[in-house]
């Protein structure tokens, strides 16, 4: 199992939409590295869902039910989204502040490739987090 982070700005798809509906598609990436990000995802691998722009927090977990597929928002390009179902919010979000403040943190990839929406993390980082967030 692999571990992963999703950006989302909350007013275009949150947490409590991806709850509310129970799966949601990961659609509308449009980088080439998140792209490749979303083709390595497996079945069972778990993502933190972070609010982005106003919140900047992770405030869920949730893990991937389907693999890389077209992503049907793609007019043109050879784009792919997966789908993610929630596994449970974090008891407190866990700000982009705290997690830069933290040095088991300082080389986690969302740091270093912030504009990416989906990034890849260790499972070190992964656990640390979710520590961070009560919910470990």
């Amino acid at each position: 199992m692999r571990h992963w982070l999703l950006k989302s700005e909350p007013d275009a798809y949150s947490w409590d939409t991806l709850v509310r509906e129970k799966t949601g598609r990961w659609d509308g990436v449009r980088n080439y590295m998140a792209r490749n990000n979303l083709r390595a995802m497996s079945v069972g691998d778990q993502c933190l869902f972070y609010h982005s722009v106003k919140e900047k927090a992770v405030v869920g977990i949730c893990q991937v039910s389907r693999t890389a597929y077209p992503d049907p928002t793609a007019e043109t390009g050879d784009w792919s989204c997966v789908e993610v179902k929630p596994l449970k919010p974090l008891d407190l979000p866990v700000s982009l502040e705290s997690i830069k403040a933290e040095h088991a943190l300082a080389q986690i990839a969302m740091l270093k490739y912030n504009r990416l929406s989906v990034v890849p993390l260790t499972p070190e980082e992964f656990t640390h987090i979710v520590g961070m967030g009560g919910a470990g």
